[in-house]
């Protein structure tokens, strides 16, 4: 038997497509269907890894005369875990009440910033008597108060940190009969999960007409800043409906090994992990040290979005320089 029909040989028996099996030698479907077509070779490299993942000797895969596989002495043992039914859906919505609080945290912490511009507007305004300092102060403590609310309510999402680590800490392997019921649940949760997206993003979007609307029309400063909190007001509504949502997606592909999940993109998902640890940490930094220093906190908010859309190019960047270097 020829490599070419080893290889399919083996990739039919575990029941993978030439796609999955792509993801695991981090190479393109095309290039699969190639070596099974025999139109190509792997190189010795990839002989290597395709013996450990389908638990083969080299020489079986290499020579033609050896018929019956052979267990490769290098294979590795994987921690894999069993996972039935009921485990799978325990997980998943256990995934949706940890969202729920994360969105209430997240709204709280979003929010935590309308007290200040709100009297700060208020003193601006000059309509009840009460001075930028006084507004300011009391501004302060309002968001500090909802800061320490945000943060509460975050902790509290620990609890479920239990039905998490069985699936964060292992490789899993489903029971007969659990991908088929959880590729339907997607399936149909697709639609839905669109819908909530969509909904979000044009949330985003529409967040910036209030501002846009007061500089257009020329108008005071403490209405600017009223807009600015509706601005505010808006974009949490958007990230409220979008953190469930995303959440409940990512259970689903985390069950079926799909997504962010697979292969490729899990080993994205621990750099992203290590950076974000050490970026966001400086981000927090930067941004409140420039707002104390300046208090201008209706303008350093603009450090976050920028952030948020640096972030994902910094990732980009630093996987291109890994595989440049490889």
């Amino acid at each position: 038997m020829k490599l070419a029909d080893k290889i399919s040989k083996l990739r039919k028996q575990i029941g993978w497509s030439q796609e999955e099996l792509a993801e695991k030698m981090n190479v393109s479907r095309q290039s699969v269907s190639k070596w099974e077509s025999a139109s190509s070779i792997p190189d010795m490299n990839k002989i290597i890894r395709l013996s450990e993942i389908f638990s083969v000797s080299t020489d079986y895969l290499l020579k033609d005369e050896i018929e019956i596989p052979e267990t490769s002495v290098d294979e590795v043992e994987e921690d894999v875990v069993k996972i039935n039914l009921e485990t799978a859906r325990e997980f998943v919505q256990s995934k949706i009440k940890t969202s729920k609080i994360i969105a209430i945290a997240v709204l709280i912490f979003i929010y935590s910033a309308i007290p200040l511009f709100s009297f700060i507007a208020l003193s601006e305004s000059g309509r009840f008597g009460l001075t930028e300092n006084v507004a300011v102060g009391i501004g302060l403590v309002s968001t500090l108060i909802l800061v320490a609310i945000g943060v509460v309510i975050a902790i509290s999402s620990g609890q479920y940190k239990e039905h998490f680590e069985l699936f964060e800490e292992n490789d899993i392997e489903l029971e007969y009969g659990v991908e088929g019921i959880f590729k339907d649940e997607l399936r149909s949760y697709k639609g839905t999960y669109t819908r909530y997206l969509s909904i979000s993003m044009t949330l985003f979007i529409l967040s910036a007409v209030p501002l846009i609307m007061s500089g257009l029309l020329d108008a005071p400063s403490w209405i600017s800043t009223m807009m600015l909190c509706l601005t505010i007001f808006i974009v949490g509504i958007g990230v409220y409906i979008l953190i469930p949502a995303v959440s409940k997606y990512d259970a689903y592909n985390r069950i079926l090994g799909k997504g962010d999940y697979s292969p490729t993109k899990k080993q994205l998902a621990k750099k992203s992990q290590k950076i974000g640890a050490f970026y966001w940490p400086l981000v927090t930094a930067g941004y409140l040290g420039w707002s104390f220093l300046t208090m201008d906190w209706h303008i350093t908010w603009i450090v976050w979005p920028v952030a948020g859309v640096l972030f994902p190019a910094i990732i980009g960047l630093y996987n291109i320089l890994k595989d440049d270097e490889e």
